[in-house]
């Protein structure tokens, strides 16, 4: 073997090396970003993922380990799972997914990404400085939760956070920590799944996008058990103010 190809070789491990790290870290950070508030894996993780994967492996990929995030937070809250308070919420997210598929094949909808995401980061960092917070009372409605749900299908389509607008939604009305993962918690893992299904139906999976997520085990493991614990651990002041600064920061990563 030559010199020359030596070289090659050593970089091509080095690279290989330093890809494993950065899948491993961005899996890590969005799995206890989405442990811990219960959203926001694919804007946590894709600041990375998008960076060294191509769309095609990328936006797979994240669903994949967000249902895995999902799946184990389920299993973590299920005593405060309401499951018949999601139902409206879930129902109104499936009319609405096919919707946001169909405009994301048809129509451009980077406009509506970025408008989005500026309503989103106004309206978090409003209700995070502001001295005060306001709530509004509690309105038990079926037919306003399938809404709600169908603006999170159909937004969490087009920009991968099915989650962000029920999430505010449950804050406007001061709903408890436990309570709020309850409802919304199973609304995501639905939309999450459908989402996939939908997309495996009009394009095969990669083989490389398997073999990332067999790597990205350990480090979504390790995440979603950290982030999980914590949520466990912080105040409702605290769990309130993280979902503010997730819901922010989720905003600009739409608009940039």
């Amino acid at each position: 073997m030559s010199e020359n190809d030596c070289s090659y070789s050593g970089t091509e491990t080095v690279s290989e090396i330093a890809s494993y790290f950065a899948l491993s870290a961005a899996i890590f950070v969005g799995a206890f970003v989405s442990g811990l508030v219960g959203f926001a894996f694919s804007a946590a993780a894709g600041a990375i993922l998008l960076h060294i994967l191509s769309p095609l492996e990328a936006v797979p990929l994240m669903m994949a380990c967000s249902i895995g995030v999902q799946a184990a937070s389920l299993w973590a809250l299920r005593k405060n799972i309401q499951w018949k308070g999601s139902l409206a919420l879930t129902i109104g997210g499936v009319l609405g997914i096919p919707i946001a598929v169909y405009l994301l094949q048809n129509v451009d909808t980077r406009a509506f990404r970025i408008g989005f995401g500026v309503i989103v980061a106004l309206c978090a960092g409003y209700t995070l400085f502001r001295p005060t917070r306001m709530q509004l009372l509690e309105m038990e409605s079926r037919g306003r939760d399938a809404l709600v749900g169908f603006g999170g299908g159909l937004i969490g389509g087009l920009t991968a956070m099915p989650g962000a607008l029920p999430t505010i939604w449950c804050d406007m009305h001061g709903i408890p920590k436990n309570q709020q993962r309850g409802l919304v918690q199973p609304f995501i893992a639905a939309m999450q799944i459908f989402a996939l299904a939908l997309m495996l139906s009009r394009n095969s999976l990669s083989p490389k996008v398997l073999i990332d997520f067999a790597i990205s085990l350990p480090a979504l493991a390790a995440g979603t058990t950290l982030g999980i614990t914590m949520f466990r651990s912080v105040n409702e002041v605290a769990f309130k103010r993280t979902i503010l600064i997730v819901l922010f920061f989720s905003g600009l990563a739409l608009v940039v």
